[in-house]
C-alpha cells in the first residue's frame, strides 16, 4: 500500500512538472521589451518583474530594441506558446507599425494572445515657454486663433514619421482647421531638445517624458490628449474641450504568443493584475505621470482591435509610410 501512494505521488509530481503552469512557476519567465533599457516602458516592465515574483518566479527581462519596436514583438510572436515568453504590445507596435510598415514580420491581430493592458499614459500639446510667451498663446484656443491668422507659420516636431506624435499633429491640424509644418526627428528625445532649443513651436508628447521640462518651466502645457483630465496635469485641459472626441494616447500591455493555453494567460493575468493594483505600483507609476490600466485578456483583446483600426485611418491621413 505504501508503495502504491509513492507511486501515484511520483506520477502526479511528474504530470504537474510537464504542465505549462508549472513550467512557468519552475523556470524564468521572459519579458521581452521592444525598446531600449531606461525609458519608461522598461522601467514598469522591470517593475512588474519584480512585483510578481512571488506568484510567478523569476521574471527576465529581456530589451530587444530595434525596427521602431518590430524587432522584439516579432520575437514574442514567434516564441513557443507556453508562458515562458511573454512580452510588451504597445502602440506602435500593435497599432500603429501594421499601418505604418509596407512589410510586417508578425501580423498584430493574429499571432498574440492578449493577457492585461498595464498602463495609460496621456500625451499632451507642449509649446517652448518662450515660444509661447512671445507669440502671446496661453491656450489651445490661443494657438489655434494663431494658426489660422498666420497660415504656415507653425511647425511642430515628432519622433519620426508616423510615430505617435506625428499622427497626434495630423489629427490636431485637421480637427483644428490649421497648418504646420511637420518635422520628423530620429527619436522622441531629439524632437524635445528641437522643441526646447526653439526650433520647433509645439510638440504632442508623452506626460512621462516632457513632465520635468513642464515642471522646470521650460515647457508650457496646453492641452492633454485624453477624453477627459489627466490627474497628473489636473490644471491643463484635454484637447477634447476645444476639438469635440480627440483622443490619442500611448498605452502599452502584456501579450504571450498566440496558441499559449487559456489556464496559463489567465494566471499570467491574475499575477500582472495584482501587481498593477498594489500601492507600490500605482506610487511608482504616478511618478512617471503614468496610469495604471488593469484589464481580463478579453477586454484587452477588444481594445488593441479597435486601436488597430483607430490607427488604419490616422496613418492613412498622415501619409506616412516606412519601406
Amino acid at each position: 500500500m505504501k508503495r502504491r501512494s509513492l507511486v501515484l505521488s511520483a506520477m502526479a509530481a511528474a504530470a504537474a512538472v510537464s504542465s505549462p503552469l508549472a513550467l512557468a512557476q519552475a523556470r524564468p519567465i521572459r519579458l521581452i521589451v521592444p525598446y531600449a533599457a531606461g525609458g519608461p516602458i522598461d522601467v514598469t516592465a522591470r517593475l512588474m518583474a519584480e512585483r510578481v515574483k512571488d506568484s510567478l518566479g523569476t521574471v527576465i527581462i529581456d530589451n530587444r530594441p530595434g525596427g521602431g519596436g518590430n524587432i522584439g514583438a516579432d520575437a514574442v510572436a514567434k516564441a513557443a506558446p507556453d508562458g515562458l515568453t511573454i512580452g510588451i504590445s504597445a502602440v506602435a507596435t500593435h497599432a500603429i507599425n501594421p499601418w505604418l510598415f509596407a512589410k510586417m514580420p508578425y501580423d498584430a491581430g493574429k499571432d498574440f494572445a492578449p493577457i492585461t493592458q498595464m498602463v495609460r499614459v496621456p500625451n499632451v500639446l507642449v509649446m517652448n515657454a518662450d515660444t509661447a510667451a512671445r507669440l502671446k498663446i496661453n491656450t489651445l484656443a490661443d494657438l489655434i486663433a494663431y494658426g489660422k491668422a498666420n497660415p504656415g507659420r507653425l511647425n511642430y516636431g515628432s519622433g519620426g514619421n508616423g510615430s505617435a506624435g506625428h499622427l497626434a499633429g495630423e489629427m490636431f491640424k485637421q480637427g483644428a482647421g490649421i497648418f504646420a509644418v511637420h518635422i520628423p526627428y530620429n527619436g522622441g528625445s531629439p524632437a524635445q531638445l528641437a522643441l526646447l532649443s526653439g526650433q520647433v513651436d509645439f510638440n504632442f508628447d508623452n506626460l512621462a517624458t516632457a513632465a520635468p521640462n513642464i515642471r522646470a518651466g521650460k515647457l508650457k502645457a496646453l492641452a492633454v490628449t485624453t477624453l477627459g483630465r489627466s490627474p497628473a496635469l489636473p490644471d491643463v485641459p484635454p484637447v477634447a474641450d476645444t476639438l469635440k472626441g480627440f483622443a490619442i494616447d500611448t498605452w502599452w500591455g502584456l501579450v504571450a504568443p498566440a496558441g499559449t493555453p487559456r489556464d496559463v494567460v489567465a494566471k499570467l493575468n491574475s499575477a500582472f493584475v495584482a501587481a498593477l493594483q498594489s500601492p507600490e505600483a500605482k506610487t511608482r507609476f504616478a511618478a512617471l505621470m503614468a496610469e495604471p490600466v488593469t484589464s481580463s485578456p478579453e477586454e484587452f483583446g477588444r481594445f488593441m482591435k479597435a486601436e488597430l483600426t483607430k490607427y488604419e485611418k490616422l496613418v492613412r491621413l498622415s501619409g506616412a509610410k516606412v519601406d
